[in-house]
């Protein structure tokens, strides 16, 4: 297990890495470092994407907290069926939610064309509503697709709390918002930073939704735009370093703050929290907000769906024409299939490989006794903290011609490469379903089948991976819907359009001229179905422990 993360996550990283500090003729130097801080340009695509990372987290957080304090504490109607669609807004890429939301917000979209209908605005001078730098928009999209892991987490950690502490504090006449601010909010700091550290990481190193909206002025975006020079160019891998350390910092820093995930007080509460039934009024009200922030989030997929369906959507509230055309060229074009093909069979063998790594690291870590098993465990929830356009840039690296694994490119075809970037990308989601899985199932069903003469391989096989086959099937549902839509791995590592999955197909097509917007948005909707369909049925399996999965 440590050669295989030693091989494909470290050595990639540090090839990366090496490359930034190297002078042509092997020397050390920090210049090309230095550069990125001296560069204009550098410098504000780093800024930029710190300002999209803290407002995305702050708008997740301002959505978030709120719907959990909400779902805990409160009995609301349709509370059951609202936290089921907590996670629709991540069944779609965010990059291919922005066409929606261009074609709902841009000058001549769907909001304008109501506007001017009603008199409010100026058909001469329409709004630019994401203005120049195209940020505003960025931030939405990221908002709505990465609240829900801030919600899963904050839940959690609300849902675990001693109410005890609360009720210490109102005997002693705190009144409620003090109370939520002195004692509540220390307390689910950890699920807070937890949540807040992969949103910040996901939105700071965010490669799609930049792509679409034309920014470029963003860190990500001058890494993807240097891939057509990166020979003999030693910046791209410099602008990759800072990434990675800033990202590495960020998950540090939280880990160090909050890393044990209980404060004084949580962790396991000692008695059950009672929820409170509001009146219909309010309880009405708590329902609206609710749905009104799940409303807004699919917004996006439902301007990818009228697209889809669209003949021309231009300058009208809604489409004028309907089809179903694009549907049928979506599935019958020649990128659209042999993307689809690709990204199956790429998926297919990861969930695969991240199967086997993720059960080992599981069973060790939960099983066993042996040295260095905390460390195995962290060496595989670490791929959450590292970008993956850095992970994708240290495979670019170390299969360059005249590096130890440049066979992994076998002509052009980058199938062992997608394999292993995308299994080690998705093996947290595995390790922490199996572990969950290992945890609920007593080491005393193994033993009695080892002391009836079974062998501890037949045990494992016959007893322990049958029980915790829900949670292995739950996890690898995600796994393997994750790395269908994919996003960084793809669109660096996918050169050939023979071998394009189905994000860099999209992408392609978001480019092309004439109808390829409206056959985007049509695969974007079959992607929306199918991950739709994964994480209902991994949500059903694994319950309230969705939310570890994102930790």
């Amino acid at each position: 297990m440590a050669v295989f993360f030693g091989c494909f996550f470290a050595f990639p990283i540090w090839t990366a890495v090496r490359v930034a500090f190297e002078t042509p003729d092997h020397q050390f130097t920090l210049e090309f470092i230095w550069e990125v801080f001296e560069n204009q340009l550098y410098r504000e695509g780093l800024l930029n994407s710190f300002l999209i990372a803290i407002w995305t987290t702050l708008g997740c957080l301002l959505i978030s907290l709120p719907l959990a304090l909400l779902f805990v504490r409160y009995d609301y109607p349709g509370k059951t069926i609202l936290n089921s669609l907590v996670l629709t807004p991540m069944v779609l890429p965010p990059f291919v939610g922005a066409i929606g939301i261009k074609a709902i917000l841009g000058q001549q979209g769907a909001l304008n064309s109501l506007l001017m209908n009603l008199g409010m605005m100026s058909r001469e001078h329409p709004v630019d509503w994401f203005a120049e730098g195209q940020m505003p928009g960025i931030v939405i999209m990221e908002v709505l697709h990465l609240y829900p892991i801030l919600y899963l987490n904050v839940a959690a950690t609300l849902a675990n709390l001693d109410p005890a502490m609360e009720e210490a504090a109102a005997s002693l006449g705190c009144p409620p918002w003090k109370r939520l601010w002195r004692v509540t909010l220390p307390l689910v700091m950890p699920g807070i930073f937890a949540g807040g550290t992969i949103v910040f990481i996901w939105a700071f190193t965010e490669l799609g939704v930049p792509l679409v909206f034309d920014f470029e002025r963003v860190t990500a975006v001058q890494i993807f735009r240097s891939l057509n020079d990166l020979s003999g160019n030693p910046f791209p891998y410099a602008l990759v370093v800072v990434m990675l350390t800033f990202s590495t910092l960020i998950y540090l820093l939280s880990k160090v703050l909050f890393g044990r995930a209980t404060a004084a007080g949580g962790g396991r509460a000692t008695m059950a929290r009672e929820t409170v039934r509001l009146p219909l009024g309010l309880g009405l009200l708590c329902t609206g907000f609710f749905a009104g922030i799940t409303f807004l989030a699919v917004i996006p997929h439902l301007g990818v769906a009228l697209l889809s369906f669209s003949k021309d959507w231009y300058g009208t509230v809604l489409p004028q024409e309907f089809t179903l055309d694009h549907y049928h060229s979506a599935l019958g074009h020649e990128l659209t299939l042999s993307s689809i093909a690709n990204s199956l069979k790429y998926s297919g063998l990861a969930l695969v490989v991240a199967l086997v790594l993720g059960i080992s690291v599981a069973y060790i870590n939960v099983r066993t006794k042996i040295w260095g098993r905390q460390l195995l465990d962290m060496m595989a929830m670490l791929p959450l903290a590292v970008p993956g356009i850095v992970v994708a840039f240290g495979y670019l690296a170390m299969t360059r011609p005249g590096q130890p694994f440049d066979w992994l490119i076998i002509g052009e075809d980058p199938l062992l490469l997608l394999v292993i970037a995308y299994a080690v990308r998705r093996l947290p989601y595995v390790v922490r379903s199996a572990s969950a899985g290992f945890q609920q199932v007593s080491p005393a069903l193994e033993e009695a089948a080892q002391n009836l003469g079974a062998s501890p391989e037949r045990a494992m096989w016959r007893v322990t991976l049958p029980l915790v086959a829900p949670n292995l099937v739950a996890g690898g549902l995600l796994a393997f819907a994750f790395a269908m839509l994919e996003v960084s791995d793809s669109m660096i590592l996918a050169q050939q359009a023979s071998y394009f999955p189905i994000t860099k197909a999209i992408y392609s097509l978001i480019l092309s001229l004439g109808n390829g917007p409206q056959l985007a948005a049509a695969l974007g909707v079959w992607a929306m179905i199918f991950l739709t369909v994964t994480i209902v049925g991994a949500s059903v399996l694994l319950g309230k422990r969705l939310g570890a999965l994102f930790r």
